[in-house]
């Protein structure tokens, strides 16, 4: 039956046609596209644009978009351009790893809860439920004001608070992806091939790691997916409120923090990082949607 789960990674065939239900969606094209262009441009442009990201040139300061500073300049006549590019590396990486910490996180508490059920499932669901039912943001900016001096001390200012940041946001965003993981383990544990499997004497991690796994992989990328652009958001709150990075590492959410007292007079200085979030994470959330749909069993043929 095509529409069956097989034990089994997907293969060559169906990760071509999962490719070419996904080319179907002109919206998630446009996140590949978007995407690509930003994460090019933050790696590439720096090395031809070479403008210092902390030159300060009180004679330029707000000056308007121009051929010679293309974004303007910031009230410090630094070059938003140049800032822009420096901060996309920054959100990305907190992105992409706070991502996998959460993933990580759920993956395994979903898996292990699924698979042996019980008291053990009983417990990880409470835990998952306490987690849930906590206010994310207030506890978020609790932990980083608690714990961003002493591991200023220990890891240094911008090292410090990256591990910080990463470490807090993904702990505090697994709990979706262990619920769906879960779910679907529970599914296929009463499978005939996970019985086979067991008869023929694997072991539990084997079976979760070889047999099980593979099987919710969709569903992993999906939230991994999602969960990017929802690590840049976050990061972007932080260094907004002024509890993220130090002030001279200039994140998307750190420019716009410090551009909110000049929206009147110089609009410019809020609206290109503002614009590179919000290009980035539409697109993320396109590319998701663009998956989701592309891996839905119901539209396996």
């Amino acid at each position: 039956m095509k529409n069956m789960i097989f034990n089994k990674i997907l293969s060559a065939k169906e990760w071509d046609y999962i490719w070419k239900k996904f080319r179907q969606y002109p919206l998630a094209i446009f996140g590949v596209i978007t995407l690509t262009v930003i994460i090019i441009s933050v790696i590439i442009v720096p090395f031809i644009y070479q403008v210092p990201i902390d030159k300060i040139d009180f004679s330029q300061a707000s000056a308007l978009p121009s051929l010679k500073h293309p974004f303007g300049t910031n009230s410090l006549g630094q070059d938003i351009l140049s800032r822009v590019l420096f901060g996309g590396r920054i959100s990305l990486t907190v992105g992409i790893l706070a991502m996998l910490v959460a993933i990580f996180l759920g993956t395994t508490i979903g898996a292990i809860a699924g698979f042996y059920g019980g008291m053990i499932d009983s417990l990880l669901m409470r835990l998952t439920d306490l987690f849930l039912a906590l206010p994310q943001l207030p506890l978020l900016l609790l932990i980083i004001y608690l714990f961003r001096e002493p591991i200023k001390q220990i890891a240094g200012g911008e090292l410090g608070i990256f591990i910080l940041v990463v470490i807090v946001i993904g702990g505090l965003n697994w709990m979706s992806v262990a619920r769906l993981v879960r779910g679907n383990i529970l599914k296929l544990r009463e499978m005939e091939f996970v019985k086979a499997a067991v008869t023929l004497g694997a072991t539990s991690h084997r079976i979760i790691l070889i047999h099980l796994l593979p099987n919710v992989l969709s569903i992993i990328i999906v939230a991994a997916t999602l969960g990017v652009g929802n690590a840049i958001i976050t990061e972007s709150t932080l260094s907004f409120l002024g509890l993220g990075f130090p002030p001279d590492v200039p994140t998307w959410g750190q420019m716009l923090f410090q551009a909110k007292d000049y929206l009147t007079t110089s609009p410019h200085i809020a609206f290109f990082p503002g614009l590179a979030i919000f290009l980035t994470v539409l697109s993320i959330n396109y590319i998701g949607d663009g998956l989701r749909d592309a891996f839905d069993p119901k539209n396996m043929k």
